[in-house]
């Protein structure tokens, strides 16, 4: 299955879903490497099986292997690190915020691609995950390292229309 497979699944009342994945394989704001990666990351993070085969499929020949491990990484993290950090930052006694987190997070160190596409990854996976402090903390970094506003939007749009897919199918 790939994305024109997922569209043809789409309800009546998802047409605006079925036309914004139409756009994003178009995406010219970002590179290929980041517009595959993200769609994997973001597809994973939905937990939706059929939105993940079609990404997966849509993607096998647009990324070497590396990036799919390290966009799959990217997902794999932040659903634990915004777990943790969401209750970090919601819970009203701070002394958490002080503690030492004690989760290994070796592979962001060397997730095998370039830092800013897996931080473009990681941040698109924090907003699905609903993780204001992760969000932040990789914002920063992409900014700091040349991304545009408008780059990360568009990174924040994959996410946005990859998880009302899944709703959509989830809703039928």
């Amino acid at each position: 299955m790939t994305i024109d497979a997922l569209k043809s699944q789409m309800p009546d009342f998802a047409k605006d879903v079925k036309l914004n994945l139409s756009n994003i394989a178009s995406d010219e704001s970002l590179t290929d490497q980041q517009k595959y990666g993200l769609m994997v990351a973001c597809a994973i993070a939905t937990r939706s099986q059929v939105v993940r085969e079609a990404f997966l499929a849509e993607a096998a020949d647009k990324l070497s292997a590396e990036a799919l491990t390290a966009a799959k990484g990217a997902a794999t993290l932040m659903g634990m690190n915004n777990i943790y950090y969401r209750f970090v930052h919601l819970a009203s006694n701070k002394d958490y915020g002080s503690m030492p987190a004690k989760l290994r997070m070796n592979f962001i160190a060397r997730p095998g691609v370039d830092k800013v596409d897996f931080e473009l990854w990681s941040l698109a996976v924090s907003a699905i995950n609903g993780c204001g402090m992760c969000i932040d903390s990789h914002e920063s970094i992409l900014r700091d390292n040349g991304l545009t506003t408008e780059q990360i939007q568009t990174a924040i749009r994959f996410a946005a229309i990859i998880q009302s897919a899944a709703i959509a199918l989830e809703a039928l």
